[in-house]
């Protein structure tokens, strides 16, 4: 199990998107008065569409966020099915985040290119302010899947042979993910039951890889987790 972790219980998908919304605004104001920005690096997939959503409708001070993501997929960049497109729809479309604050990875140009470019805005970044991650059926998270080996100390990862199409990714490392002062788990759905209590029984997977210095924030609901 998650050592350094807080688990948060909520009874619905929409409940768990509400508490890390409201983190993640917690922390962004206290970055920004501490820091003068927020640096944030956002989940793909589905399940953190709906944090994407309330964001987008909260008065946060945008002009000083700093926008990263955790991975990418190997796919055209306007493709619907990239994270950024989806985070784009959801959010950054409608808020004032500068242009130049966003740093998208360039995936479209293949993994190991978009990896090596990528690595120099992460280097750039130092510590993140917040991470948000999601966890697959397999443990996996971000483009850190179960078998996949990759050299410890990089910053991002070419990924090759995905079990999840696009076969081929760019993640950022664990490592990387770690260097950041809260990291937010989000978990819904019964289909993350199984993957959830191998996790809490201690499973080497790649979700446990994520060990930064402060307690992780787990948001799941009662789908997901049951007794």
């Amino acid at each position: 199990m998650q050592n350094n972790s807080r688990w948060h219980y909520l009874d619905t998908a929409e409940q768990v998107a509400e508490a890390a919304c409201q983190q993640i605004l917690n922390a962004a104001k206290s970055a920004i008065s501490n820091r003068g920005k927020f640096k944030l690096v956002l989940a793909g997939g589905t399940t953190p569409e709906k944090v994407y959503q309330l964001l987008a409708a909260s008065g946060a001070d945008w002009a000083n966020w700093t926008i990263y993501y955790g991975d990418e997929r190997c796919l055209p960049a306007d493709h619907p099915d990239r994270n950024s497109v989806l985070a784009s729809r959801a959010l950054l479309d409608k808020v004032a985040i500068p242009e130049s604050h966003i740093f998208t990875i360039p995936a479209e140009i293949g993994p190991e290119l978009a990896a090596d470019r990528y690595k120099v805005a992460v280097a750039k970044a130092g510590t993140f302010d917040m991470v948000l991650l999601g966890v697959g059926e397999d443990g996996h998270t971000a483009s850190l899947f179960p078998g996949h080996q990759h050299p410890e100390n990089e910053l991002t990862h070419p990924v090759y042979n995905s079990p999840k199409p696009p076969s081929e990714r760019v993640s950022i490392s664990a490592k990387a993910l770690s260097n950041s002062r809260e990291v937010i788990f989000l978990i819904t759905g019964a289909n993350k039951q199984e993957i959830v209590k191998q996790w809490r029984a201690g499973a080497d997977l790649p979700v446990a890889t994520i060990v930064p210095e402060n307690p992780v924030d787990i948001y799941i609901d009662s789908d997901a987790f049951k007794l």
